[in-house]
């Protein structure tokens, strides 16, 4: 596939995978009419997820993603809820229309599927948007929100599961509070979590000076435990190792040699994108076995119907709240692309198979609807998403490095807009960036840096050093 850029330029690598793992299940399945592999949760959740939400946090771009989290946030904590919410309400209501024919299913596992089916893949928007190549405030968006909505889905299942458990019946209004409650309790838990681990690796690394060799294993290894220990305590490990990975970096790439460096960079690369591959592979394999499915044609369109127009609905309904309160607006194009970037992937199948055939009779149908879903959406919008760019000429982005002018005058302008916020009593996020540029300046370097990586940070020391460099050179 990366030889052939003329395939890949057309197909997205995604696509290509999940046809292959088709292919190979279909020879597995001729031979022996045993499907003998299969993308169990627990290798998912435990082996192939972790590298591959590391890697997108560690090179979070940082500015950006703090710049737009409140739009990331109600996209998908909001967006999730509202995608779950009416996905799982409208497929019940038809279903009590009879259209479907008779199933044996309630509200509440009707709600599960929906909230199952709201998982936005990160593996599947990376692999396609990074092909694409929209501008950096529309990429962070759809990213940051994928990434999000699937800590926020996650913890979504877990309650209307233990709903499903304790049965109807006993679903009371106090409850419902109780799962309310530990929806935040999760997702704060397990960013606090991250955020512990990351100052913790970050301090760590300081020490490290004369062990260099054993350098790169910290930020694996402390990384992983921060997912195990959030996992351990029932929070959300997804939200523990991106915020681990976000909050780490900056702190982690100071105290490290330069060969370090690149040996994590590499090695976390290479381990997402094994485990990607891994994914796709067997999201193709899976589907080759015919004990998991369970066809109905209304269910199943349906499906496909609902979450599609929902989330148009959604994007553009909160995009309208956005718009008043955002200095750059996200114009129609935009929420275009946006809607049209919520693709399905593994998240979603994992959780499916995680359902008890007990408690949910009508697994298999969700399990093979689940799997339509993904397939329609990583390889139909997947291969459509670049042509629908370039028609809608939607504004790219530029990689390049930024001249000393445009950091000067970037700087300036940052210092500038946290003068007038502060002056005329507006707490926006340029006071709020400078307080914490301050705070991070007079007590967290000093605590989570060596002294050298101190000295190093001062931008126009640098740039006077990489000139003399280069006139070396």
């Amino acid at each position: 596939f990366h030889l052939s850029h003329k395939v890949t330029r057309v197909v997205p690598e995604s696509a290509l995978l999940i046809v292959l793992g088709l292919f190979l299940g279909g020879i597995v399945w001729a031979a022996d009419h045993i499907a003998s592999f299969a993308l169990t949760p627990t290798v998912f959740f435990f082996y192939l997820l972790p590298p591959i939400v590391l890697d997108a946090g560690y090179f979070m771009p940082n500015r950006l993603f703090f710049g737009n989290l409140g739009s990331i946030l109600l996209y998908a904590v909001i967006g999730t809820v509202w995608n779950a919410a009416t996905t799982g309400l409208s497929l019940y209501g038809v279903y009590r229309t009879g259209i479907m024919g008779h199933l044996n299913s309630g509200l509440l596992d009707f709600l599960l599927f929906g909230s199952l089916i709201a998982a936005v893949d990160p593996v599947a928007v990376l692999a396609v948007f990074e092909e694409v190549h929209v501008n950096e405030v529309l990429f962070i968006i759809v990213f940051g929100e994928s990434l999000l909505n699937d800590a926020v889905t996650v913890v979504l299942y877990n309650v209307f599961e233990s709903f499903v458990t304790i049965g109807p019946e006993n679903v009371t209004g106090i409850e419902c509070v109780k799962g309310i409650v530990s929806f935040f309790v999760v997702s704060l838990g397990g960013t606090l979590v991250g955020i512990f681990f990351a100052f913790l690796l970050s301090l760590v690394r300081r020490f490290t000076k004369h062990v260099r060799i054993i350098e790169p294993g910290f930020v694996f290894i402390i990384s992983y435990l921060s997912y195990l220990t959030a996992e351990m305590l029932s929070l959300s490990a997804i939200l523990a190792i991106t915020f681990c990975g976000i909050c780490c970096q900056k702190y982690v790439k100071a105290n490290i040699s330069e060969q370090s460096s690149t040996t994590v960079r590499y090695t976390m690369k290479m381990m997402a994108s094994g485990a990607e591959t891994i994914i796709f592979m067997f999201l193709g394999i899976s589907a080759v076995n015919p004990e998991i499915w369970t066809w109905n044609t209304a269910f199943i369109l349906l499906t496909l119907v609902f979450i599609s127009v929902y989330r148009v609905i959604g994007v553009v309904l909160q995009t309208w709240i956005l718009n008043h309160y955002r200095m750059v607006q996200l114009e129609i194009i935009d929420q275009v692309v946006m809607s049209y970037g919520g693709l399905r992937g593994a998240v979603a199948f994992a959780l499916v198979v995680l359902l008890d055939v007990d408690k949910v009779k009508e697994k298999n149908l969700f399990v093979s609807t689940t799997i339509i879903v993904v397939f329609f959406t990583v390889i139909f919008q997947g291969l459509t998403i670049k042509p629908l760019v370039q028609w809608l000429k939607v504004k790219k982005t530029e990689h390049r490095e930024p001249k000393l002018n445009e950091k000067l005058h970037g700087r300036a302008f940052d210092h500038i807009l946290s003068a007038i916020e502060d002056i005329s009593g507006q707490i926006g996020h340029n006071y709020l960036r400078d307080k914490w540029s301050n705070f991070d300046r007079k007590f967290l370097s000093k605590v989570l840096m060596r002294r050298s990586a101190q000295k190093s940070r001062d931008q126009i020391l640098n740039v006077f050093h990489e000139l003399n460099l280069k006139d070396a050179i």
